[in-house]
């Protein structure tokens, strides 16, 4: 199977999952847009759902794919989130989000879910966080060379678009870091860029995921932490 191939399979085992009644968070990325796509699907044939998008970019695929939309005014409480990850720690099932721009609505969504369910294909799985990718870390506009300064021992590069700082779905920038190797302790690194002014939120998604469907040459798994 190629790529495109795997990551629909993990699309519709995750789908799967939607019921009837369900507040649904609706992720962000290529493979949970696969999962959108099939969401959308049920709809059509009679599936009752409303969703909570995670960006932009998932609210107007919702929309014009026919998927009812709310907000958490109306449901404080979202009961499945279905969306991808960057990288996946084996064991603990740890992420790292945010490459593609969307990780504070997507860490709040996730946060407010009931069940966390990542949809990736088996590249994504990592024996430790940290290694082959950078970590988004999204900061205020106001004072953000300030902020990247106090970000310097993690390498930061302030993430662009058209030659001006990319600007987030919430008004803010992403600067993406870089650990060495792997991160060896993630809740302490997590405390760490918490502390700096000016950080708003990080792509360490820790202890959030109820379970990871991963689709591989050998087909389509699950696992819990």
């Amino acid at each position: 199977m190629d790529r495109d191939a795997l990551k629909r399979a993990a699309a519709e085992r995750a789908v799967a999952l939607v019921t009837d009644g369900m507040v649904l968070g609706l992720g962000s990325g290529s493979t949970a847009e696969i999962a959108v796509e099939l969401i959308a699907q049920r709809v059509a044939a009679g599936l009752d759902i409303v969703g909570i998008p995670t960006s932009e970019r998932t609210r107007v695929l919702a929309l014009r794919l026919g998927i009812p939309l709310t907000g958490f005014e109306a449901h404080a409480r979202i009961d499945l989130a279905i969306d991808g990850a960057d990288q996946v720690e084996r064991g603990s099932l740890d992420l790292i989000k945010g490459l593609g721009g969307a990780l504070l609505r997507e860490k709040i969504v996730a946060a407010s879910a009931r069940r966390l369910v990542i949809v990736v294909d088996d590249s994504k799985l990592v024996a430790r966080l940290g290694s082959r990718t950078a970590l988004p870390v999204e900061i205020a506009a106001f004072g953000w060379p300030s902020t990247v300064e106090r970000l310097q021992a993690y390498r930061p590069v302030l993430r662009t678009a058209g030659g001006m700082p990319f600007t987030t779905d919430g008004g803010n920038h992403i600067a993406d870091c870089t650990v060495d190797d792997t991160i060896a302790d993630a809740r302490k690194l997590e405390a760490a860029l918490h502390a700096l002014p000016g950080v708003i939120e990080t792509g360490l998604f820790i202890g959030m995921t109820s379970a990871v469907i991963v689709a591989g040459a050998s087909g389509v798994e699950e696992l819990t932490p």
